[in-house]
């Protein structure tokens, strides 16, 4: 999986398809969101909708 270098959106393309960024397959941590709105973490990483995230891309 690559994880997208802006949003953190994890996908299997090399570019994101909700923000069109290139994506890297250097990212670290998991994370799944599925309340975006009522998540504090989802809040601290500016997460709006649910799906699966990488907490940190290089």
């Amino acid at each position: 999986m690559k994880a997208c270098r802006k949003c953190h959106v994890l996908t299997n393309k090399s570019i994101c398809p909700y923000c069109g960024e290139p994506t890297s397959e250097r990212w670290q941590g998991y994370l799944i969101v599925i309340d975006p709105k009522n998540s504090q973490i989802a809040e601290k990483m500016k997460i709006k909708m649910p799906g699966k995230y990488a907490l940190k891309v290089r």
